[in-house]
């Protein structure tokens, strides 16, 4: 354990002076007993002068030294010598002991305070028993006695003191480690504020790009669909010019398409599910789908579902639907398919969408160097989005199968 901060006598003036206060009152008392012995009182005057200088000089004048322990040694031995002499010649000089005493707590770090106020407290006993005879052992018993008291209450009082001093230098120091920590707690703060910015800045920014995302994904799904679907039907219908049945077929499924699309784009801007779900469960919503598909560009469709239905989050029954939807519009745009087959597959963990044509395939991977369609990309974005799979299979002249998995919510 290192020794605690001691108090230095330059923050106590009115203690600075005990001693030499102490030492004119006493050799004016000596000068006023021993005036008719000048030969005893000029020693006597004279260890009170070398007393005051050796104070004086090592203390008073030169206080940057109470730091060096072995200056403030050399000084305290120093001074309780010339206290020894002054006690031995005139025991009323024991009254200079509380400037010893004052010495020994304030100059002398511990262990050797101890040493150094027992050494006070015999010299304090010893002028205190000075006017008891040594002539019996009762005698010496009694002085010995008062010495020992002196002893034990100032030296008590020296381990009491460097007890508090340790105390308050562990308080010290605690309040020193708590200012450092509430000063990293205050740096913390003031990172976790700026981070807490930074992150709501981050989460603004993502939550723009998702919405830009879902209404790419939507417009791609809904207008960008029908308005193709629209063009056809309204090609169809300038072919059909001389069969006023035929074009009147195509024009009024390029008027339903059209009125079903500005329907689907409402519903996309207001983050609604796809019409076909409002009443229907995703396999009928599928049929419902196929069919019209079905029925607008031609292509026989067969709709399947295998396993036990249950029930799924809106979310996946939503991405379900558009990839269907997907698959069903890439098939009409560069398939050339005579036949399509889309099945919902209820398994174990997940479900599966499969949609397969006859048509004359493609290279995925040539299709995804090239950048690919956004529909392909929108279609896994809302797949992988809800933890699932997008697999696309397809080679030249084989036709082509995309499949569709997403978890299946485990019942409670």
């Amino acid at each position: 354990m290192t020794s605690p901060a001691r108090p230095r006598l330059l923050w106590l003036p009115a203690l600075r002076y005990a001693t030499y206060v102490l030492l004119g009152l006493l050799a004016i008392f000596t000068a006023v007993l021993k005036r008719s012995a000048p030969g005893s009182l000029l020693i006597d005057l004279a260890l009170c002068a070398v007393a005051a200088a050796w104070a004086l000089w090592l203390v008073t004048l030169h206080p940057s030294w109470q730091d060096r322990p072995r200056v403030m040694a050399v000084f305290f031995t120093g001074f309780v010598v010339v206290m020894a002499v002054l006690v031995v010649r005139d025991p009323w000089f024991g009254f200079l002991t509380p400037a010893g005493y004052l010495y020994a707590f304030f100059l002398l770090p511990w262990p050797w305070r101890l040493p150094g106020t027992v050494a006070v407290a015999i010299l304090a006993g010893a002028a205190q028993a000075s006017p008891i005879p040594k002539a019996t052992t009762l005698d010496l018993t009694s002085w010995a006695a008062i010495i020992a008291l002196n002893v034990f209450i100032m030296g008590g009082a020296a381990w009491a003191t460097w007890r508090g001093e340790i105390r308050d230098d562990e308080r010290d120091r605690m309040l020193a480690e708590l200012n450092v920590a509430n000063h990293r707690l205050e740096e913390s703060l003031a990172e976790n504020k700026g981070l807490h910015e930074q992150l709501l800045a981050q989460a603004r920014e993502t939550g723009m790009l998702d919405e830009r995302q879902r209404l790419a994904r939507e417009i791609h799904d809904t207008l960008a669909q029908g308005l193709t679907g629209i063009i056809a039907q309204l090609q169809a219908a300038g072919q059909a010019a001389g069969d006023p049945a035929g074009w009147r077929r195509h024009h009024d499924a390029a008027t339903g398409l059209a009125r079903e699309s500005l329907s689907e784009a409402r519903r996309s801007v207001d983050a609604l599910r796809p019409q076909p779900l409002e009443s229907a469960r995703l396999a009928d919503a599928l049929g419902h789908v196929a069919q019209r598909w079905s029925a607008l560009h031609g292509i026989t469709v067969q709709v399947g579902t295998t396993g036990t239905v249950r029930p799924l989050p809106l979310e996946a029954e939503s991405a379900l639907l558009r990839a269907a939807q997907e698959a069903l519009a890439n098939v009409a745009r560069h398939a050339q398919a005579t036949r399509v087959a889309l099945t919902l597959s209820y398994l174990q963990h997940e479900v599966a969408l499969d949609v397969r044509d006859d048509g004359r395939g493609f290279d995925p991977a040539a299709s995804a160097a090239g950048g690919g369609g956004f529909g392909l990309a929108a279609m896994r974005q809302r797949i992988e989005a809800l933890s699932g799979t997008l697999q696309v299979e397809s080679e030249p002249g084989a036709g082509a199968v995309i499949s569709a998995r997403v978890p299946q919510p485990v019942s409670p």
